[in-house]
Order: structure tokens, then sequence, then C-alpha cells
């Protein structure tokens, strides 16, 4: 059990950026690949792994200077963390807190790993997928029915 007066957190403060907190354990950094993040940028990154939490057993929190995601990106990080919570920082405060949502019907962010599937073809069809369950995330084809879970989403990031 967490004891806030036990256990504390020592993460440096970021003066403007995002920080992307709650994000299911162990998958920080896949976060950073959704976000394109490979170190090679001069934005000043940090990454905490499988840290106790007050609401979850562990989390994963990811910290970056000088950025702000853009909503296709906060979109992304719902299907692989659903509990995830965006804070936009703006000297050293925050001034925006908000939950990823994840909808119940994702369009045009992943394609179906059917290749037969009608949204895999030359066709002007974009992918759709019901979300079946949300954690473990299972994702089901709106025109295939082939299901895709979290494994299968991450492949394509």
């Amino acid at each position: 059990m967490f004891q806030a007066d036990k256990y504390e957190l020592y993460v440096k403060k970021i003066k403007n950026g995002t920080v992307i907190d709650h994000i299911s354990a162990g998958y920080a950094l896949d976060v950073l690949k959704i976000l394109n993040i490979t170190g090679k940028e001069s934005n000043t990154v940090g990454v905490v792994m499988n840290v106790q939490s007050k609401n979850i057993e562990k989390k994963d929190m990811v910290k970056i200077e000088g950025r702000e995601l853009k909503p296709e990106e906060v979109d992304k990080i719902a299907l692989i963390s659903p509990n995830a919570t965006i804070n936009i920082i703006r000297e050293y405060g925050v001034i925006d807190k908000k939950k990823v949502n994840l909808p119940k019907d994702i369009k045009g962010i992943v394609e179906c790993g059917n290749p037969s599937c009608i949204s895999n073809s030359k066709e002007p069809v974009r992918s759709i997928f019901h979300v079946q369950i949300v954690e473990p995330i299972q994702l089901r084809c709106h025109y295939c029915n082939r299901t895709m879970e979290r494994k299968d989403i991450l492949k394509q990031f």
C-alpha cells in the first residue's frame, strides 16, 4: 500500500512542456516511440518507470520540456494507456490537466492486421475499430471483425 509519508518521488520539475502521467507500468518507452522521441532531440526528456502510485499499483511517467502534444498523439497514447493523464506545464505550474479519452470507435489511427480487409485495399476506406475491452485494450475491426490487442497496435508505431 502506498503511503505518501514513506515514499517520495524526486523528479525535476520542468518549466514549460508536457507531463504524461499514469502511463500503464512498463509502457513509457512505447509512449516515447509514439511521440517519435529518440533522444537526439534538443528537448530534455525525463522517464520514470514502474513507480508506486496512490491510484494504481505501479505507473510510468514521461516529462517533455518545451513540447506540447498534438491531439492525434494523445489519441495514440490512449490506445496503449487509457488511464494516462496529460499535464500542460507553463512556468513550472500545471495550467491544464486532462485524462486521455479513449473513444468507443477508433478511426484512422491504426490499420487492420488483416491484409484482405477492405480498409487495406486501394479503396478510399478509412480504418474503423470498435473498442471491445479498455484495459488491456482489445479492438475489433468494423469491416472484417478481426481483433487487435496492445501488442498488435504497438507494432504500428
